[in-house]
């Protein structure tokens, strides 16, 4: 008879203990064990398996018939066609992952809309019920689309049969988190169920040719919710950034299997849903006021150069430990800015509170914007302002020298399409442009530019 084995597996990194603990020794995290009943017949998978299986039948892989221009359907927004490689691959399987209330959903109405125009889609729901998806369906103009089918369920197993059937062009599963298997009898969301029922759903679209969409959840750290197995199982990631409650939001993808990472859409939300940003810079500079502490930066989303105002704010400290808060940039990489400061330009920011803010709800992970965000702190600690028309890129190194940073040229041609006269960006960088102002170092770029 087949014993019950206790196990305790961590929730974050699939790690398991024979025994409950506080902390994941594997990932660090705290409070991640859950215990999880299995099945055990006294051997080991190894032993089970070692007389089963078959002999494979290899082939040439010169005979296998590979055609890279395999046909894809567009999503209906052409931004996000380019942020998969062409648009949807059949058989293909792409998880979206994005906080709550960031337009996950939305998003997903407005593709299944235009899909289903020439192609059958199947939309399930583990978390709302019909009547909530049809209201959204009819907000967004996409409920008289006529290949449009709606099911309700929260089996992996169903769904994956569902698949199978081989009927739907199109399969959005919304949650991941919210699915379970009947032989595993740990709660939905757990490692083994993600796991799980994500390879059964992933070997029914590959069996099937149905493209497959899965939703999935992120932590209050920002990572996607579940085993980091689900990231490899899947062919392509999304990441929906931005702030829920306004701003720019962001899809970028951070795995594919298909096409290239580097590019992003950004979009915008209103009442007919979300819309592409067809001009960001002209949108994010529009209310700019140009005071101390205020620096118009030269970023890349992806392969988009866009202008985006960035913050500063440096006030005395009523507390004895300083305050320093970011939003929308790194704020390790704040704290070594300003610690490069107060080393290389003697500026004083040991008793001040700094706050960093990157208008439209933009995340800069760009390199350039270390000499933006310096210059901005040093502009609001000595209430100096910067000129009009001055746009800024470069990276910061710990010795103060200003570094250079890729792509300059596109950078430089967005801050002329928007009539920006100068660019303070590193010396090694495009000589024999006018436009540019070199700077070797933080100290020289303060001195000659904050009057």
């Amino acid at each position: 008879m087949a014993k019950l084995k206790t196990k305790f597996i961590c929730q974050n990194c699939g790690a398991s203990y024979p025994k409950w603990s506080g902390r994941c020794d594997n990932c660090g995290q705290w409070n991640t064990l859950l215990e999880q009943t299995q099945e055990s017949i006294g051997k080991s998978a190894v032993s089970r398996s070692s007389n089963s299986g078959k002999i494979l039948t290899p082939q040439n892989l010169k005979d296998v018939s590979a055609s890279s221009k395999q046909v894809r359907f567009s999503t209906g927004i052409k931004d996000l066609d380019v942020v998969l490689g062409g648009g949807v691959l059949p058989a293909g399987v792409l998880l979206i992952a994005g906080q709550p209330g960031i337009g996950k959903s939305t998003l997903l109405m407005q593709i299944s809309g235009y899909v289903a125009k020439n192609q059958t889609v199947l939309y399930v729901s583990g978390e709302e019920s019909a009547e909530q998806v049809a209201l959204r369906a009819a907000r967004l103009g996409a409920s008289d689309a006529p290949n449009m089918q709606f099911a309700s369920s929260t089996s992996a197993d169903d769904i994956a049969a569902t698949i199978r059937d081989s009927k739907h062009d199109l399969v959005i599963v919304d949650s991941i988190q919210t699915l379970a298997m009947d032989e595993i009898s740990s709660a939905p969301g757990t490692v083994s169920q993600i796991t799980n029922s994500s390879n059964l759903i992933i070997q029914a679209a590959k069996k099937s040719g149905a493209a497959v969409i899965l939703v999935g959840h992120i932590t209050k750290e920002g990572s996607i919710a579940g085993p980091k197995t689900l990231e490899h199982l899947v062919d392509v990631v999304l990441n929906f950034e931005g702030d829920r409650y306004g701003g720019f939001k962001v899809v970028r993808a951070i795995k594919n299997r298909y096409g290239s990472t580097t590019e992003a859409a950004i979009f915008e939300m209103n009442d007919q849903g979300l819309t592409i940003v067809e001009n960001p810079s002209a949108a994010l500079l529009a209310e700019r006021q140009n005071t101390d502490g205020s620096i118009i930066m030269a970023t890349l989303e992806g392969t988009r150069p866009i202008l985006v105002e960035i913050q500063a704010l440096v006030t005395p400290s009523n507390f004895g430990y300083p305050k320093r808060t970011s939003s929308g940039f790194d704020l390790n990489r704040l704290n070594l800015l300003v610690a490069v400061l107060q080393r290389r330009t003697k500026l004083d920011l040991s008793d001040k509170d700094i706050f960093i803010n990157v208008v439209g709800g933009l995340k800069l992970n760009d390199q350039a914007a270390d000499l933006a965000v310096a210059m901005a702190v040093a502009s609001a600690a000595a209430k100096r302002k910067l000129s009009d028309g001055v746009v800024v890129f470069g990276e910061v190194g710990l010795g103060g020298e200003i570094r250079s940073v890729v792509q300059a040229d596109r950078r430089i041609a967005e801050a002329k399409k928007l009539g920006f006269t100068n660019a303070i960006a590193p010396k090694v960088s495009n000589k024999t442009d006018k436009f540019i102002t070199p700077v070797k170092d933080l100290r020289e770029a303060l001195v000659k530019y904050l009057q």
